[in-house]
């Protein structure tokens, strides 16, 4: 019977609340059966023996759980707090590029006749990348320098008139305004001249476009287009894109709570980035770049959508292992020698503070607010305020606690070997009868 009982008691389909289960048993228990022999109803004796041993079960349950209970209850795991050292990061998704990513278009419009260039090639600064198509533009060209010798040609010759009209007017054969109308006429030639000599450097711009050149070093990005496409200033892609990639950008963000906290600890942003330490990038890979980095910029605008600030750290790329529009993460290490480290689920977090159950010579606990450094692990926090070495807290079941509650500390080895007993125990757990 008493192995029966165990095994009810075990089985969570069938624990129900003690008065709800008083409720059905009363309910059974008067429940009238007919007589074989009357019309009278009388007690099934055989109901009345189920209900008595059901009774016994349930309140031997009742009995266990409440010992189990109270067994367990006020049993927490609790640590010394000790000083040692803390080797943490963080690491934030970012976004690679060069450090100059220049984009080159065609400014004028035209098909592509020669392309020196391919995917991938490295060029320095005024290279021939491309060449459109300059037949037009040296028509205009030629039609611009035409414009220029004829408004030349005009000005000579209007110049003779005014030296005429000036020596005529000397013995006032003609008039002082036949003389400055050829002045002012030489003036219009003159001007016309100028707009000539305008048209023919514009004429001489446009044809120089035809021959595209780098205008930074670095890599060849993708060519959408090649040889034959028609191409111009309004263009949706660029040609290519030429990066810089001696050195790399890193682009992440971070949460604004994040760059608060840091900011307060440094004293401002600036003071922030110069305390900030390397950083390393991890690839997309899971592997970590040879060279550390260093935070640059932080922008000075948050996100509107996401309450995120962008920040940039710089990498050098003497070997170009890094590609411009790859992706990687941005770790950030913290070491310290001397550090209080709690586990981040030994904290209670209010109101974004945090805050760890103190356990007192008798054994009473009082909830304390710390203050952590912003960066973790995702597992611990290293406490700069609020904590003592010395000090005990509870590192196990803290949402279960409150104020001045009395517990019995146990150390988070006995927590475990009492886990890992109930486990067994529930698993070599048998119905009455089995082998």
């Amino acid at each position: 019977m008493r192995a029966f009982i165990s095994y009810i008691c075990d089985r969570s389909p069938l624990r129900k609340s003690f008065m709800q289960t008083k409720t059905d048993a009363l309910t059974k228990l008067f429940e009238l059966q007919p007589h074989k022999n009357d019309h009278t109803k009388t007690f099934s004796m055989k109901k009345i023996a189920y209900l008595f041993a059901l009774g016994l079960t349930l309140t031997a349950c009742s009995g266990n759980k409440q010992q189990m209970m109270g067994a367990d209850n006020n049993e927490f795991a609790v640590e010394t707090v000790e000083t040692g050292a803390a080797d943490l990061s963080t690491t934030y998704p970012a976004t690679i590029r060069g450090v100059q990513d220049v984009e080159i278009r065609a400014k004028v419009s035209g098909n592509i006749v020669r392309q020196l260039v391919d995917e991938g090639d490295f060029v320095k600064a005024g290279q021939v990348l491309f060449v459109i198509d300059p037949t037009q533009y040296k028509a205009a060209v030629d039609q611009a320098r035409a414009a220029v010798k004829s408004a030349q040609t005009a000005i000579r010759t209007q110049q003779l008139t005014v030296n005429n009209k000036r020596a005529l007017r000397q013995k006032e054969i003609v008039s002082q305004y036949d003389l400055e109308v050829a002045e002012n006429q030489l003036q219009t030639l003159r001007s016309q001249l100028e707009q000539a000599k305008a048209a023919l450097a514009n004429a001489n711009d446009q044809l120089s476009f035809c021959t595209v050149r780098a205008t930074s070093s670095g890599v060849i990005g993708t060519i959408p287009y090649r040889v034959g496409a028609l191409v111009g200033p309004s263009t949706q892609e660029p040609l290519t894109v030429v990066s810089n990639l001696s050195q790399m950008y890193a682009y992440f963000s971070m949460t604004e709570k994040q760059l608060l906290d840091m900011t307060r600890t440094s004293g401002g942003i600036e003071a922030a980035i110069r305390e900030m330490p390397a950083v390393s990038l991890v690839l997309a890979d899971g592997t970590t770049y040879e060279r550390q980095g260093k935070v640059s910029a932080v922008s000075g605008v948050a996100d509107v959508a996401t309450g995120s600030v962008k920040m940039r750290a710089t990498f050098d790329n003497p070997h170009q292992i890094l590609r411009s529009g790859t992706t990687g993460q941005v770790s950030f290490p913290v070491n310290k020698s001397n550090a209080i480290l709690v586990q981040q689920k030994s904290t209670v977090e209010i109101q974004n503070k945090k805050f760890v159950y103190l356990v007192d010579k008798n054994n009473k606990v009082h909830s304390t607010e710390i203050e952590v450094m912003p960066q973790n692990d995702g597992q611990n926090y290293i406490v700069t305020k609020g904590l003592s070495v010395g000090d005990r807290i509870v590192v196990e079941g803290v949402n279960k606690l409150k104020n001045d509650m009395q517990i019995k500390p146990i150390t988070p080895e006995q927590s475990a070997k009492q886990l890992e007993k109930s486990m067994d125990h529930m698993a070599k757990k048998k119905m009455p009868g089995q082998d």
